[in-house]
């Protein structure tokens, strides 16, 4: 039987750009955990920048983006992640092999970068996108993480990514 947990759990969020849901997913975790859940973001394929809307949709909900430009998951699969969470399917197609054996979960979503339309539209996007993946995370974040056993866990989790949301049980 493991001992107590130290420290906070590592989180990583995969996306394919890693520049609108992965990075929002990121700074939201990172701001409601109080440090009990430290989440990081990265893409299979990361685009030049985070997109301004995502940034700007943060702050609208009181976070400050304090995160990093988009980066690749090349590398990152060998540092020792609870859980890898995918928030797109092309990137929980392409997920690498994590050695570490994290809780893998897929919490799949519309891109709001992609939604076409005006200013309007796209922000309603990203709103959209930011106001489910703050539910996720509520979710998340009132699991007694701490006292689950693994299987258990890692079941709870992936049930967030459910249609609706709801955790199973």
């Amino acid at each position: 039987m493991a001992g107590p947990r130290r420290g906070p759990f590592r989180m990583l969020f995969l996306c394919t750009g890693n520049s609108a849901r992965s990075q929002m997913a990121e700074a939201i975790v990172n701001r409601k955990a109080r440090g009990r859940i430290v989440a990081e973001s990265a893409g299979s394929q990361p685009a030049a920048r985070v997109n301004p809307l995502a940034v700007e949709t943060l702050r609208d909900y009181g976070i400050d983006w304090g995160g990093r430009p988009p980066r690749p998951v090349d590398g990152l699969e060998r540092e020792p992640w609870d859980f890898v969470i995918t928030v797109c399917d092309r990137a929980k197609e392409s997920c690498p092999i994590f050695p570490s054996q994290p809780m893998l979960a897929h919490w799949g979503m519309p891109d709001p970068a992609t939604v076409a339309g005006d200013d309007a539209t796209r922000r309603a996007a990203f709103r959209e996108t930011f106001l489910l993946l703050n539910r996720r995370i509520d979710l998340l974040l009132a699991l007694p993480l701490e006292r689950l056993e693994r299987l258990a866990l890692a079941a709870r989790v992936r049930a967030i990514g459910g249609a609706e949301g709801e955790p199973a049980g």
